[in-house]
């Protein structure tokens, strides 16, 4: 057995007392009520959804999707978070 590694992007953000843990690689996401529990959480939820989708013979389709391949031996997300930026849109209203 071949080991790969696989590196994802992941956002965590405060909501209310909670924090939220995202993979938009994977689309999953999870929560914890702090940030490094938030960033477990979704390290084990990842490893959850990729031994999930092994054992369901679509692991190699899953991660095709989201850019990667299990040719290479490390593989870095397509994408980059380089900046958190707050946005401001104003709308007009009736």
């Amino acid at each position: 057995m071949t080991t790969r590694t696989l590196q994802f992007v992941g956002t965590i953000w405060q909501e209310g007392n909670m924090y939220t843990a995202y993979c938009p690689e994977l689309d999953l996401a999870t929560c914890g009520h702090t940030i490094e529990e938030a960033r477990r959480n979704l390290h084990e939820v990842i490893e959850i959804f990729l031994e999930e989708t092994a054992e369901m013979g679509t692991l190699e389709e899953s991660l095709a999707e989201a850019g990667y391949s299990l040719n290479e031996t490390v593989q870095e997300p397509l994408r980059h978070l380089v900046a958190i930026s707050p946005l401001q849109v104003s709308l007009q209203v009736a």
